[in-house]
């Protein structure tokens, strides 16, 4: 499996949303800015994520963007598969057929399928409020708050 920049820059992105949570709405060039991500690629990401119900646009002055549910309840892979990032680690199509002639599954197919799997699985468990706190870790303390 390979994320690409289409999937880190999504994540990225609204990670920088949601640390602005509540305030208002954040413009695309000042998220381009603060990232450093090109606004034309920001805004093609962000249309991924308006159609998926991720984000809200909204318009006129002081327009941009925002969250559109709390950062608690948008997972990592939420994003990812908002931006048709695929988290699968096999090489073929899947629904039951192989990546070998005549749809034979190669012998490393269940190796592949199940890291595809807890990938999926992992940042399904993490949310962009996760991220921003520091708990990598589903039900994990942030850095500064762990007894020593």
């Amino acid at each position: 499996m390979h994320l690409s920049t289409r999937g880190r820059y999504a994540v990225m992105a609204m990670t920088e949303l949601a640390g602005r949570e509540g305030a208002r709405a954040v413009t695309l060039a000042s998220i381009a800015e603060r990232q450093q991500i090109s606004r034309p690629y920001l805004e093609q990401l962000f249309a991924h994520l308006r159609r998926r119900g991720l984000v809200e646009s909204v318009r006129g002055p002081g327009g941009g963007y925002r969250l559109a549910r709390p950062a608690d309840q948008t997972s990592i892979a939420d994003v990812v598969i908002a931006v048709d990032e695929s988290l699968r680690a096999t090489r073929c199509a899947g629904a039951g057929v192989g990546c070998l002639r005549g749809g034979a599954r190669c012998l490393t197919h269940d190796l592949w399928d199940e890291t595809g799997r807890r990938i999926h699985d992992y940042l399904a468990a993490v949310s962009l409020a996760d991220v921003l706190a520091g708990r990598l870790r589903p039900g994990e303390a942030p850095e500064g708050a762990r007894a020593a």
